[in-house]
């Protein structure tokens, strides 16, 4: 059986920013319970120079869309980065897979060859779709989702690998 473009990425994307939604959820059930406002989270981050929590989650979603966008040959749709609560940040995942789930996999057929061009400042990073997927796009968006988690972690929300891995859905 041969592993589809679609399924290395709108899939693999769709299942982690749903358990990244998921994880978003117990982080606001932990901060009532615990009583605090659930805002000090999204400014929490794991270092000085690392980005906090909101912008972890914002780029996770916008390079799993850009990405299966640029390997479909379509134009992502922009989000603006004004999420202010976590409910806005679980619309914005929720936002994304939406899109994610819009791309046919006819759309990614042939991308694996297809040129991939990402601006990064003065810089233009060029790959073929499957070293595109494979080294940056996947890489990338766990990089985020994982940081975003350990953020939680780190924070007290209780959270396991479970959590990361399934979101809570019986294995």
């Amino acid at each position: 059986m041969k592993v589809s473009m679609h399924a290395l990425s709108v899939d693999l994307f769709t299942h982690a920013l749903g358990n990244l939604s998921f994880v978003l959820e117990k982080a606001g059930a932990n901060a009532a319970q615990r009583k605090f406002d659930p805002a000090v989270l999204l400014a929490a981050r794991l270092a000085p120079d690392m980005l906090p929590l909101t912008r972890q989650i914002q780029i996770a979603a916008d390079i799993a869309k850009n990405s299966v966008a640029r390997l479909a040959a379509q134009e992502p749709p922009r989000f603006e980065d004004n999420e202010s609560t976590l409910e806005q940040l679980r619309a914005r995942l929720a936002r994304t897979i939406d899109f994610l789930k819009s791309i046919p996999a006819s759309a990614l057929e042939g991308s694996e060859s297809r040129d991939i061009k990402v601006p990064i400042g003065e810089r233009t990073l060029e790959f073929k779709g499957l070293d595109f997927l494979q080294r940056w796009a996947i890489p990338n968006v766990f990089f985020h989702v994982v940081t975003a988690y350990d953020i939680l972690r780190h924070n007290g929300v209780d959270l396991g690998k479970r959590d990361f891995l399934n979101a809570g859905r019986d294995w």
